[in-house]
């Protein structure tokens, strides 16, 4: 990633007025940054960023908000939204940020289809296009984007049973490094940021929509695919389907989503780290929510083949002939092991297709989304 930058300034906005809290108790505090390219910055008001600590008390209650706004490219050309989205993650950690918007002329694209906005919930940044938002009132529909964005970064959800109290929570514990233990390794460090960040990793987790990972991995899907209809087919996986127990088909089942799962994070190099004692806590959290998110991704995956496989089976596999090889009599379960054993092997054929993916559209599928 290019690491050559424009001069860039940060200028905080003047404090906003507390709105109404409970009697004694300070409201949470979150400082988001807007980021603005010097490319649109003819674009956009001097005071572009004035109203978003009201807009944003408004639609987020609860939280005194606070802006802080700077000018930066943050990529030198030809960057594209990843180039940028892992830029501003380093800004944010610079500058002790909470969360982060990016205002940019990079077209944003996912897979060949334009964007308006790209957003990782797991860095905490949000990009928005915006040449794309039109040539009328760019000021206003800019502002709108920014809130809607900071919203979804926190993971807002009307209807979740965590008030937002809890969002501003897990979103400033990820600016918070752990008690330094010299003493400490990089495994025991890593169980100490586990198990004193359970709640805020389940929900960076669930805000990454891991279900619909493999969904955006062609290849991975092809390949797969290929390799179950090989393998339901052949005699001897018969065979080996009626004599496996289910602890060997569980492991095996394991193994395989695990290999898919090395295979994404190594081969596309999603595993960080930490550029300084600062950051350690941050990046080990991103590297278990990335993998985390990764291995629900594929385990989702498993599922959705092994229920493909069990109905191929059922229209392929001819009962007579199935309990003619096996030499014994068939029923539903001997059709349950066939297809887990089949889902097995075509998972582990997909990390394969794993390492056919571009580094680049493995980590857009790992922790981007995307909205037109």
């Amino acid at each position: 990633m290019p690491d050559d930058r424009s001069a860039s300034a940060t200028e905080p906005l003047p404090d906003p007025v507390p709105g109404p809290g409970a009697a004694g108790e300070p409201e949470p505090e979150l400082l988001l940054g807007l980021v603005v390219s010097p490319q649109i910055r003819s674009l956009l008001p001097r005071d572009v960023a004035a109203d978003l600590p009201a807009m944003l008390a408004g639609r987020y209650p609860g939280v005194r908000w606070r802006v802080a706004v700077a000018e930066d490219r943050l990529a030198v050309p030809p960057a594209d939204g990843l180039d940028l989205l892992e830029a501003a993650r380093d800004r944010m950690l610079d500058e002790d940020w909470d969360l982060v918007v990016v205002l940019t002329d990079v077209p944003l694209k996912d897979g060949r289809n334009p964007v308006l906005t790209q957003l990782s919930p797991v860095h905490g940044v949000g990009l928005v296009a915006v040449p794309a938002l039109g040539a009328r009132h760019v000021a206003q529909k800019v502002r709108e984007a920014t809130v809607r964005m900071a919203g979804d970064l926190l993971g807002h959800d009307p209807d979740d049973e965590d008030g937002m109290e809890e969002l501003v929570r897990r979103a400033r514990q990820r600016a918070v490094d752990v008690e330094d233990r010299p003493g400490d390794n990089a495994v025991q460090f890593t169980a100490r940021v586990l198990g004193g960040n359970v709640r805020l990793l389940l929900g960076m987790i669930r805000a990454n929509r891991p279900w619909t990972l493999v969904a955006r991995l062609s290849r991975l899907l092809a390949v797969a695919a290929a390799t179950g209809v090989l393998t339901l087919v052949a005699s001897d996986l018969w065979l080996l389907a009626a004599a496996y127990g289910p602890w060997r088909l569980g492991l095996l089942g394991l193994l395989a989503v695990g290999a898919v799962t090395g295979a994404l994070v190594v081969g596309a190099r999603l595993w960080e780290r930490p550029r300084r004692r600062a950051e350690r806590e941050q990046v080990a959290l991103f590297n278990l929510a990335t993998a985390a998110t990764v291995a629900v991704g594929v385990l989702v995956f498993y599922l959705t083949v092994f229920a493909l496989s069990w109905l191929g089976a059922l229209l392929l596999v001819d009962g007579d002939v199935f309990a003619e090889v096996v030499g014994a009599p068939v029923g539903a379960l001997e059709y349950v092991k066939l297809a887990w054993l089949t889902a097995t092997l075509a998972t582990v054929g997909g990390a394969l297709g794993a390492g056919l993916e571009d580094d680049d559209v493995v980590r857009a599928a790992a922790y981007t989304r995307s909205e037109g």
